[in-house]
């Protein structure tokens, strides 16, 4: 029985759960003890993608005068307590049955580390996991893998109190290890002089096995300081996306940033967009990457959203499930939740296949799944006004935490998107992200989304007439052959989409065929 909307929110038998939820499956949430600060990351299920459904966080700075007099602070071991009280109701009201406690260097460190962490469990109701140096570093490694299945390179992750590196090869266990350059350590080494940060993570840099011995290219920063460093910099050079998963820059401009901010914080240009609570920690963040691009030979930093916490789910993923790629199960989920019809977005993929094999167009792996992808995600604004339907799908795969994917795939996705809804002439959002991607692949995106535009005027996204539907290719003619059961699918508006297609493949005539 479908109950009234009414009913169904007042009714206390009604399900908690509401239907934009996946159904079937439980929550999973790890609360993330730092030096810096607290958060709770409650998703939506424990899988290849991880979906929150809440995140928040609390600063405490657990980790502030931890190294100098071997404690952490009563008072602000107070405020980290009172917000995980709350934390814990959280999980509690959104019926969580798996909680995953870590904590860090502050924790670690502190002489009354297991005091305090005898009282988180009390709070969360469930066992704590305190994380060694080579934990943390391990865990950060996993959490780049997740989002980053190709990446290879070294990992560096800046938290409060320490700087883990790990070394990322194909096949191989990461190499990690811990050392006390975290920027609330920083501050607190250095009394409060940038410049003299620089000099300490020179010096204990020096020390450093992993990074000394590391002859990559890449270094993929991790952390809440290093990200508003992300952030700037996107600001700074107008980047069209403001998404820090991802985001690669020239190791050489990080370089030149990371100097400025040492020598004035507050003189740097577009600053004042960072908050105040993570601004005064920006010197120190940056002091931390001074020494890391000295160190190493690095040509290229690119910057994760993902770090520990991702890192310890998926280790305790199967390996069937850790095998499958993130950013195709992300869009069959959100196919699912937001399409007319699942099955109509896989005939797609088979169709839009067909479709290139016909006019003899023979893909890379990479560009085959992000038309797979693309394709599951291609209904996903029918609910929206006809008008803004365009829009708001561009804003769904560009903005959206969509992992598995660079920045010029989600530029890719988005440009396809925004031709199949307002078609080749638009001028929509999606044009802002073209320098991400480049010409050839923006050609292919129009492309891909030209021919996508005229399925839906075939099949009205419902399955079972795309498998029957089949195309030629005669000198320079493309045809699309409709068998004779579907003669009276021959209308204006398909012989339209179809001209469209063909006039932007640089086809002289199109044709419908009725076989």
């Amino acid at each position: 029985m479908i109950l009234r909307r009414e009913n169904a929110i007042n009714d206390s038998s009604a399900p908690a759960r509401a239907m934009g939820r996946l159904q079937g499956v439980e929550p999973v949430a790890v609360l993330d003890i730092g030096s810096n600060s607290v958060r709770l990351v409650v998703y939506e299920h424990h899988a290849r993608t991880l979906t929150p459904l809440f995140n928040e966080k609390s600063a405490c700075a657990l980790g502030r005068g931890v190294a100098k007099t071997g404690e952490i602070a009563q008072k602000n071991a107070e405020i980290a307590l009172k917000a995980i009280a709350r934390f814990g109701l959280v999980t509690k009201l959104m019926e969580v049955p798996t909680v995953y406690v870590i904590a860090t260097s502050a924790v670690r460190e502190a002489s009354n580390g297991r005091e305090f962490m005898d009282k988180v469990e009390l709070l969360m109701e469930t066992k704590g996991h305190i994380l060694s140096g080579e934990e943390e570093a391990h865990f950060t490694a996993r959490g780049i893998v997740s989002g980053m299945p190709d990446f290879e390179g070294l990992v560096g992750d800046l938290g409060g109190g320490s700087l883990e590196f790990a070394s990322v090869e194909r096949d191989r266990e990461p190499k990690g290890e811990t050392f006390e350059l975290g920027v609330i350590r920083l501050q607190d080494d250095s009394d409060l002089s940038p410049a003299e940060a620089v000099k300490i993570a020179t010096k204990r840099l020096k020390n450093s096995t992993v990074l000394n011995s590391c002859e990559c290219e890449v270094f993929c920063a991790i952390g809440g300081t290093w990200r508003a460093f992300a952030s700037l910099m996107q600001v700074r050079e107008n980047y069209p996306l403001h998404l820090v998963q991802g985001y690669e820059v020239k190791a050489k401009d990080a370089m030149k940033l990371a100097k400025l901010l040492v020598e004035d914080v507050e003189k740097v240009e577009g600053i004042e967009t960072v908050s105040r609570a993570r601004r005064d920690l920006m010197a120190y963040g940056a002091a931390a990457m001074i020494g890391v691009l000295e160190a190493g030979d690095f040509k290229k930093i690119i910057f994760s959203s993902l770090g520990g916490r991702e890192g310890y789910l998926f280790d305790r993923l199967s390996k069937g499930e850790a095998a499958k790629d993130p950013l195709i199960e992300a869009c069959e989920e959100i196919c699912f939740l937001r399409s007319r019809s699942a099955r109509h977005a896989v005939e797609l993929e088979d169709f839009s296949e067909r479709f290139l094999a016909a006019i003899g167009v023979h893909e890379t792996k990479p560009q085959g799944r992000l038309r797979i992808a693309t394709c599951l995600l291609s209904d996903i604004g029918w609910r929206g006004h006809r008008d803004y339907r365009g829009e708001q799908s561009v804003d769904l795969i560009a903005y959206s935490a969509l992992l598995g994917t660079d920045h010029a795939g989600r530029a890719f996705m988005a440009e396809v998107l925004a031709v199949r809804y307002m078609g080749l002439k638009h001028t929509s959002s999606s044009r802002e992200l073209t320098s991400l991607m480049g010409d050839k692949a923006h050609f292919n995106a129009q492309s891909l989304g030209a021919l996508i535009r005229m399925a839906y005027v075939l099949s009205g996204a419902m399955p079972g007439i795309l498998p029957v539907v089949e195309f030629g290719l005669v000198g320079q003619r493309l045809e699309l052959i409709l068998p004779g059961e579907f003669s009276f699918l021959d209308g204006l508006r398909l012989q339209s989409r179809l001209k469209q297609l063909a006039t932007h493949l640089g086809y002289e005539e199109s044709l419908v065929v009725v076989g």
